[in-house]
């Protein structure tokens, strides 16, 4: 896909929230299925992984402070640790479902449900009867999106997958592991993605294919509802935006960033644009909304130098904080899981993208953008051709 940018002048940067999921469905009529009269709100259903299921959103910004709230960082923090004031039940399984997930920044829990789970795949979205498999003692998502679509009124469904079909955290911990011994991992895991990535996306379509049959079945006509799927930010800066040496252990033992500068640039300006590419083919081809997330943590990534750790005198704020989970090697600070992922700001900063994109019509694609220097209401949209 050719990706320009809207010029300055005719941007759509409506500084909006879209209420009571307003979404411009009026040519798109009724749905031919009874609903129950409870169910006239229509509501956002998320599925696929941890970038969306809202791992990491127990973390407003990163401090290497490790007692009571982290310098204001841990919202798990009441004078004991306790997750699940996060995340809830799924705090159990691991799904890792936070309060600020992306669909709940966007619509609020009233009006939005959360079927992703932190380290799915598509095999995980596809329904049992088409290769289906169960994760974390959860039926297929696209089963529980059937079990939601006969009950209530969807409106919007926003997708996030592929990513560990690649192999992204094996990506990561390879890339750890090179940088603690001065060597180098982009050569070896650019073939490794590239030899993955037709069946990923692939795997994505049917992810696709899964979701409209259900909805099929439901009796929902395909114009009565929006299928998003959207890419991954990059949660690293490049090596130029890193405000930590990359000689010395400083990444490691301070920023939580622990990637050498080649391996950085390599992550940033190709992997993550390559996943975005190919996934916007994949939503083209399968005729879904695009939603491209590549760039929208810039300036706000682990180790940004527009950035910094909060401290006790200098908490969190999302403006000068950042957007993602730095790597958290020990068990001092949460779950290992959680790190490289969009945190408590950053899965506001999604809520909004998502709910800008939720306004527009629906066979328009948009990359999500912040404004430097401003919180998550600097963040905007660009259309790509």
């Amino acid at each position: 896909m050719n990706r320009t940018r809207v010029p300055a002048a005719s941007r759509r940067r409506a500084r909006l929230i879209a209420t009571a999921l307003a979404l411009p469905l009026a040519a798109a009529g009724q749905l031919s299925v009874a609903v129950p009269a409870h169910a006239d709100t229509k509501i956002a259903v998320s599925l696929g992984d941890s970038f969306i299921s809202g791992e990491a959103g127990r973390w407003k910004g990163n401090s290497d402070t490790f007692t009571g709230s982290r310098a204001g960082t841990d919202r798990a923090y009441s004078g004991s640790y306790d997750a699940t004031r996060v995340y809830g039940a799924s705090y159990a399984d691991g799904c890792d479902r936070s309060d600020s997930a992306e669909v709940n920044s966007a619509f609020g829990r009233a009006k939005a449900v959360n079927l992703a789970c932190s380290g799915a795949k598509t095999e995980n979205i596809f329904r049992a009867g088409h290769g289906g498999v169960d994760f974390k003692g959860e039926k297929p998502q696209a089963d529980q999106l059937a079990a939601i679509a006969s009950k209530r009124t969807v409106g919007v469904i926003v997708l996030s997958v592929g990513g560990n079909d690649l192999g992204f955290s094996d990506v990561i911990a390879k890339c750890v592991a090179d940088y603690e011994v001065w060597s180098s991992c982009r050569e070896d895991q650019q073939e490794a993605v590239d030899s993955r990535i037709d069946d990923a996306m692939d795997n994505v379509g049917k992810s696709i294919d899964e979701i409209r049959a259900v909805m099929d079945r439901a009796g929902y006509r395909r114009s009565a509802y929006r299928i998003v799927l959207q890419s991954y930010p990059s949660p690293i800066p490049r090596a130029s935006e890193n405000r930590y040496p990359a000689s010395g252990w400083s990444r490691t033992n301070n920023g939580g960033c622990p990637v050498g500068n080649n391996d950085a640039d390599w992550a940033r300006d190709r992997l993550v644009p390559q996943m975005s590419s190919r996934l916007s083919d994949v939503a083209a081809d399968r005729g879904v909304q695009f939603l491209d997330l590549q760039d929208l943590l810039q300036g706000h990534e682990v180790c940004s130098k527009s950035t910094a750790l909060a401290t006790s005198s200098n908490g969190p704020s999302e403006s000068g904080s950042e957007w993602a989970r730095f790597l958290t090697l020990g068990v001092s600070q949460g779950i290992r899981q959680e790190s490289m992922h969009p945190n408590y700001y950053g899965q506001l900063a999604l809520g909004r993208c998502l709910s800008l994109i939720s306004a527009q019509p629906a066979d328009r694609n948009f990359t999500c953008l912040n404004t430097p220097g401003e919180d998550t209401d600097g963040v905007y949209l660009d259309e790509l051709d």
